[in-house]
């Protein structure tokens, strides 16, 4: 793991982004922002899975205005996506949102960017110029990688907004081609100061994108780069915070929410450990405690594994031994193994 890289610090509502602070997690609502109700009850179940930042559409004024609203009803940080037309990012600003995305290949008319910097200033709302592999301005010079594209048309805009005395900056440069994306992060990373918001775009469903947004967010992230994380999949966006803070943890840079460790099965076990495994998941969904469960089935590495866990099983045919910080606290029988293990998990 490289040394992080230390970006200047940006204020989003009540998250400090960049500066040393923990890696953010974030996700966008997949609702009509224009139906505020179902707008406001995704967002509270993202809050209650860990979501610290939210984006919302605002494909016109109609979305725009619902901000208002959406705001009075959620309680972390909104930033409003805009495309296109400057004035839905200053309805959106009067609306309450606390940030703002902006695409510098659809919205290049200087003046409307100067009205948009001069009332997020007013407000201090960051502004994040998103740049996105398919959706780059004309002007790509014959030679220049994509990758170095993106990273030419990201550092323009943010001489544009210094221009305007504006610095609350925070930049991405997604992709869907995973080695793009990371040529693009690493090159950026060494030309600014201003945060970085990592994430693979459209990276499918979880299957192929959990893998996707893994690898190259991972990649990054064991770099040193990157102060907050989106995991895009095309699935209810509660499987992008899980998969953002798994990331995360698996890097031991955020821990929330047990991990477990389980054994694949080979044909020395005894018992159907998958089938374990996948129930004891479920279970430990509705637990947010950072604790470390370990489900093993044969005398390999069960008992090593489940040593090193805070609490573990390992099982054989017949009976097993349930593990606490390394120490064997009982044996169980093989109807018993999931029964034994939740009791032992609600006593952390």
């Amino acid at each position: 793991m490289r040394k992080p890289r230390i970006s200047k610090p940006i204020r989003l509502g009540g998250v400090i982004i960049g500066g040393g602070a923990p890696v953010s997690v974030q996700s966008m609502s997949k609702t009509d922002t224009r139906d505020t109700r179902s707008t406001i009850n995704q967002i509270r179940e993202l809050e209650d899975c860990g979501c610290e930042i939210i984006r919302v559409a605002v494909p016109d004024q109609q979305a725009a205005t619902a901000i208002k609203q959406i705001k009075r009803g959620i309680t972390i940080p909104l930033i409003a996506d805009i495309h296109f037309d400057y004035r839905l990012a200053l309805a959106a600003m009067a609306g309450g949102a606390d940030g703002l995305r902006i695409n510098p290949g659809n919205i290049r008319d200087k003046q409307q960017i100067r009205k948009v910097v001069t009332e997020a200033k007013t407000r201090e709302a960051p502004i994040r110029i998103g740049v996105n592999f398919g959706s780059l301005p004309p002007g790509k010079k014959p030679g220049r990688s994509v990758a170095g594209y993106m990273v030419d048309t990201a550092m323009e805009e943010v001489r544009l907004l210094e221009s305007m005395d504006f610095d609350l900056i925070k930049i991405a440069l997604k992709a869907f081609d995973v080695p793009t994306a990371i040529e693009a992060y690493r090159s950026i990373a060494g030309k600014t100061v201003y945060p970085l918001h990592l994430g693979i775009t459209e990276a499918g469903p979880p299957r192929t994108g959990v893998i996707r947004s893994a690898t190259g967010i991972g990649i990054l992230l064991h770099d040193g780069i990157g102060d907050t994380i989106r995991v895009s999949l095309s699935s209810h966006p509660r499987e992008e915070v899980f998969t953002a803070y798994e990331i995360l943890k698996s890097l031991n840079l955020r821990q929330r929410g047990p991990v477990l460790i389980s054994c694949p099965s080979c044909g020395r076990s005894e018992y159907d450990i998958v089938d374990l495994a996948i129930k004891v998941s479920n279970y430990l969904n509705s637990i947010d405690k950072p604790v470390k469960i370990a489900v093993m089935g044969c005398v390999v590495n069960g008992p090593g594994e489940a040593k090193a866990a805070e609490l573990g099983i390992a099982c054989g045919k017949g009976k097993g031994a349930i593990f606490k910080k390394g120490r064997v606290i009982r044996t169980v029988s093989e109807s018993g193994y999931l029964r034994a293990l939740k009791d032992e998990i609600d006593k952390l």
